[in-house]
C-alpha cells in the first residue's frame, strides 16, 4: 500500500508548475495565431497541433527534472528530454490528426515540409525557453539557499548568545552569593548584635532575588529593587560606615535589563570601596537618558578609590560582556576615579524600542 501511494506522489511531483503552464499557454496562443496568419491554416487545427507539441515538451521538461537517471544532471536531462520530445511530439500530432492515413499524409512533400518545420520550430523555441526556465529556477534556488543560510546563521547566533548569557550569569550568581555569605560570616564571628537581624534580612533578600536570577524578562526597575535591598542589608552590617541612595528612575523602570548586572556593581562598590576605607563612605545609584536617546547608569562610591595597578575583575568583565550581549557591541562599561577618593562605574548602551 505504501508503494501504491508513493507512485502517484512521484507522478504529481513530475507535473509542471502553474507558472510554467501559464507561460507556455500564452506562448502557444501567440505562435498559433502567427502560423495561422502566415499559412491560412484553420486556427483550430494550428492551435491543436502546436498545443499538443508544447504540452508534450513541457511534460518532458518537468518529468526529466524529477525522474532523470543518476548519470545525468537535472539540467542536462531536461534539455535532452526537450530535444528528443520535439520531433516525437510533432510526429505524434500528425498521427493523432490523420489516424491510419498519416503515412500517406507525410508522403506528400508539402505536408512533410510542414511536419519538419513544426519539429524545427519546437526545437528553436523549446531549447531557449528551457534554458531561460533553468536560469530562473537556479536564481530562485540560490535565493532560497541564501535565505535559509541566513536563517540558520541567525539561529546559531541566538543559540550562541543564549549560551554566553547562561555561562556569564552562572559565573556572576555564585560570585555575588558567596561574597555576601562571607560578609555575614564575618559579622557572626565578631559577635555583633546585628547578626540576627542581618541574617533575617539576608534570607528575605534571597527569597526575593533567587526567582529572578534566570528571568529572561528582568527589568531595570526590578534590578534597582534588588540593589536597594542589598544595600539595606549591607547598611545593617555597618550602619556607621555605609550610607546609600538608589534613584527610582521611573522612566526606565520597564526597560529589559540583564538581572544581577547592576547588583554586581553595587557589591563591588561595597567590597572594594567601602570595606577597605577606614571612614566608610556613600554609594549612589542612578541613571537617565542621554540627548541621543541612549541610556546611562552609574554606581558611585566615595570609598577607598581605585588603585593605579587595579584591573577589572571577573564581576566587571562579566557585566561588560553581558551588556554587549544584550544591547550590542556599542554598549560600554567605563571606570572613573572620583575626587578626592572613590570610583564611579558607568554603563552606556542604546535601547531598541519595542515594536
Amino acid at each position: 500500500m505504501t508503494r501504491a501511494l508513493r507512485i502517484p506522489s512521484i507522478l504529481t511531483a513530475a507535473l509542471p508548475g502553474a507558472r510554467h503552464v501559464l507561460v507556455v499557454s500564452i506562448f502557444t496562443l501567440l505562435l498559433s495565431w502567427l502560423l495561422h496568419s502566415l499559412t491560412r491554416t484553420p486556427f483550430a487545427l494550428v492551435i491543436g497541433r502546436v498545443g499538443f507539441v508544447a504540452a508534450c515538451m513541457l511534460l518532458a521538461y518537468s518529468a526529466a527534472g524529477k525522474l532523470h537517471p543518476r548519470w545525468l544532471t537535472p539540467s542536462s536531462a531536461r534539455l535532452l528530454a526537450v530535444a528528443l520530445m520535439a520531433p516525437l511530439a510533432s510526429l505524434g500530432s500528425a498521427i493523432l490528426s490523420q489516424g491510419a492515413g498519416f503515412v500517406q499524409y507525410l508522403g506528400r512533400t508539402e505536408t512533410l515540409v510542414g511536419h519538419i518545420l513544426m519539429a524545427v520550430l519546437a526545437l528553436l523555441f523549446g531549447i531557449p525557453f528551457s534554458l531561460m526556465a533553468l536560469r530562473t529556477e537556479r536564481k530562485e534556488r540560490e535565493k532560497t539557499e541564501k535565505l535559509q543560510a541566513e536563517l540558520d546563521r541567525n539561529r546559531l547566533e541566538r543559540e550562541l548568545l543564549d549560551a554566553r548569557l547562561r555561562l556569564l550569569q552562572a559565573q556572576i550568581e555564585p560570585h555575588f552569593l558567596f561574597n555576601t555569605l562571607a560578609n555575614i560570616e564575618a559579622l557572626v564571628a565578631s559577635g555583633s548584635d546585628n547578626a540576627g537581624p542581618v541574617l533575617r534580612h539576608l534570607i528575605a533578600y534571597l527569597r526575593a532575588a533567587m526567582p529572578r536570577l534566570n528571568d529572561a524578562g528582568a527589568t531595570l526597575g526590578a534590578e534597582l529593587e534588588l540593589v536597594r535591598a542589598y544595600l539595606e542589608l549591607m547598611h545593617l552590617r555597618m550602619p556607621d560606615r555605609l550610607q546609600f541612595e538608589v534613584a527610582p528612575l521611573p522612566g526606565l523602570a520597564s526597560l529589559r535589563f540583564p538581572s544581577m548586572a547592576l547588583l554586581t556593581l553595587a557589591e563591588n562598590a561595597v567590597r572594594h570601596g567601602i570595606d577597605p576605607s577606614i571612614d566608610g563612605g556613600r554609594i549612589e545609584v542612578g541613571g537617565g537618558r542621554n540627548d541621543d536617546g541612549s541610556v546611562r547608569l552609574w554606581v558611585r562610591d566615595t570609598g577607598a578609590g581605585m588603585a593605579h595597578t587595579a584591573a577589572p575583575g571577573t564581576g566587571l568583565s562579566n557585566v561588560q560582556a553581558r551588556l554587549k550581549a544584550w544591547f550590542g557591541e556599542s554598549a560600554a562599561l567605563q571606570l572613573h576615579e572620583e575626587m578626592p577618593h572613590g570610583v564611579r562605574v558607568e554603563l552606556h548602551f542604546q535601547v531598541k524600542e519595542n515594536p
